[in-house]
């Protein structure tokens, strides 16, 4: 009997709750969820080449021009789906955008036959939890097997690709123009040492076997001296006709330096284990 009595005092109390919870429901869900969702908008203007139903030159690249508004400055990227899962391409990378404007993501094929049937575009910091899908864009992009030159492309594309190149050139001088730090500092004149003596060492190891050692051995050390020799004489020559030709040439040098070292400490130890002492 009691607890009849106090079920109509709880059916009257939450009775008097019910218009504060809507009120809190309202406050609630009129609060940004994400700061980016809310205050990023974007939109598909066209594309190019235009259509729900585009078929690809082999290379040739898909585009979307975009409309944004944006509180906050954000990257915004073009992410090509198929049912439901990413198609492996290659596309555009991000600049920073702030307040209102239009720019572009694109997106190519890696291999003939691939298919899209929708890009999903992002706005955000490009974190998983803090870039939100903006915007889709829905039809069938299929990259074809046929070669030759593409239509012309609508002057939106390239105003937009020289503005996204002059903003990278931008980048990399200000970039260039920081000075570096203790770290930096440290690490660039860690990689010359060791590009240093690999090279020293790529020759005078192979040079000393050549040297002291005898009959096969002596031969087998001519292999690793000959990886060297080649590799410094082509940069050189390379380099005379063509002073760009070689720009990552302390990166040849460190892989051909290691590359002897790694083939003289096997041969030192099969001499060791096999052949005759020094």
């Amino acid at each position: 009997m009691r607890s009849q009595y106090l079920k109509p005092g709880f059916a009257l109390f939450f009775a008097q709750l019910q218009p504060y919870v809507l009120l809190l429901v309202l406050l609630l869900s009129l609060l940004p969820i994400d700061g980016v969702r809310a205050g990023t908008v974007v939109r598909v203007i066209e594309t190019w080449p235009p259509g729900d139903h585009v078929m690809l030159r082999k290379n040739q690249s898909f585009y979307l021009r975009l409309a944004y508004e944006t509180d906050n400055p954000v990257g915004i990227w073009a992410r090509p789906y198929f049912n439901g899962k990413p198609v492996n391409v290659g596309s555009n990378p991000s600049q920073r955008y702030s307040g209102k404007g239009e720019t572009f993501g694109w997106f190519f094929f890696m291999r003939p036959g691939d298919v899209v049937d929708e890009v999903r575009i992002t706005a955000g910091d490009g974190g998983n939890s803090n870039t939100p899908i903006v915007a889709v864009w829905r039809g069938d992009v299929v990259g074809g097997h046929e070669v030759g030159e593409a239509p012309t492309q609508p002057a939106w594309i390239a105003e937009m690709s020289a503005r996204a190149e002059a903003v990278r050139d931008e980048a990399y001088r200000a970039q260039m123009q920081e000075p570096l730090s203790r770290s930096d500092t440290a690490l660039v004149t860690g990689f010359l040492w060791g590009v240093l003596a690999a090279g020293l060492l790529g020759f005078v190891l192979p040079a000393r076997g050549i040297w002291r050692w005898h009959g096969a051995w002596r031969i087998a050390a001519t292999v690793p001296a000959a990886i060297m020799a080649f590799v410094v004489i082509r940069i050189v020559i390379d380099g005379l006709r063509d002073p760009t030709s070689h720009n990552l040439f302390p990166f040849e040098i460190l892989t051909a330096g290691l590359l002897s070292v790694g083939m003289m400490a096997m041969l030192y130890l099969a001499k060791k284990l096999f052949g005759e002492k020094d």
